[in-house]
């Protein structure tokens, strides 16, 4: 009877535990809500955060990148002409790397504002406009190059009629991984090797498991909801975004909702000291909101 005990002892804490990863007050605070923090802009997105936790963040209509100091919960102008620059994401040595759809480029920016274009395009073609952007360990940029025409390109003809997921690795070669109805957010793992990809116009998530340098499995659904950008947190949930901030466990279950007084929210980081402040894009806002959680590395 003793171990018929222990063992249903042992039973009741993975259960809990298991109920516990998909409890929202472990993550959130109550009766804390998103603080606005500016309004000063036209449509926010790709926030970044460096080593310090400072995020950059673009105002794609206006051809500028912004920096959120964590210290002093101050905006301020980091660089304009920016290629058009929307989604982010930091390298290890703290360069900003960025999608500049103005020419369907991927530039590298360095906190002197010294700019190398990394890509211009595939097989000789030019992309639609790298959208969103994640970087893995072996030097490698995983990308999503939708088609959102914009008013500012000038004598651009549609070269490439897919919409297709990318990875550049650290040579510089680009190759095709998969078509979409039309690619947006994305966001990885190195510690789980999971990258998820949302097919926004097919209001889908899918999750792959990454097997090497630029190999993925075959794609699985996550979950029946599309998104413009997306974050980690720490236990592996998954951060959607577009009507505020859905928040999904990592077996595809809703677990919690943010809401957002904006029209739409771009996409979302963590940042701050500890990396466990979430900092929102919302059209002509950002926001934070500190968590219990953090970003996962």
């Amino acid at each position: 009877m003793k171990n018929i005990w222990s063992l249903g002892v042992v039973g009741l804490v993975f259960a809990l535990q298991g109920c516990q990863s998909t409890n929202y007050t472990t993550m959130f605070y109550e009766n804390t809500e998103p603080k606005l923090v500016s309004d000063q802009f036209t449509f926010t997105e790709g926030p970044a955060t460096d080593k310090s936790g400072n995020v950059y963040f673009t105002d794609q209509p206006n051809d500028k990148i912004y920096v959120w100091d964590w210290k002093t919960d101050k905006i301020s102008l980091f660089m304009d002409k920016t290629g058009r620059a929307n989604g982010t994401y930091f390298d290890e040595n703290d360069n900003l790397i960025t999608c500049s759809d103005n020419q369907g480029e991927i530039w590298k920016i360095s906190k002197d504002k010294s700019i190398k274009v990394l890509s211009k395009g595939f097989e000789g073609k030019r992309l639609n406009g790298p959208n969103d952007l994640w970087l893995d360990d072996e030097g490698g940029i995983y990308f999503t190059d939708p088609l959102y025409k914009r008013d500012y390109w000038e004598n651009f003809k549609v070269e490439i009629p897919e919409k297709n997921l990318y990875y550049r690795n650290k040579n510089g070669e680009i190759s095709k991984l998969e078509t979409f109805v039309q690619p947006n957010g994305i966001i990885g793992s190195t510690k789980s090797k999971k990258l998820y990809v949302s097919d926004i116009d097919a209001g889908k998530t899918y999750v792959y498991d990454i097997l090497g340098e630029g190999k993925l499995s075959e794609k699985k659904l996550f979950c029946e909801m599309g998104s413009d950008g997306m974050t980690l947190d720490q236990e592996g949930n998954l951060y959607l975004t577009g009507d505020g901030i859905t928040v999904f466990n990592p077996k595809g279950e809703k677990i919690h909702h943010i809401k957002i007084t904006e029209d739409w929210t771009g996409n979302v980081t963590f940042g701050g000291e500890k990396n466990n402040i979430l900092f929102i894009t919302a059209s002509k806002s950002v926001y934070t909101l500190p968590t219990k959680t953090s970003a996962l590395k």
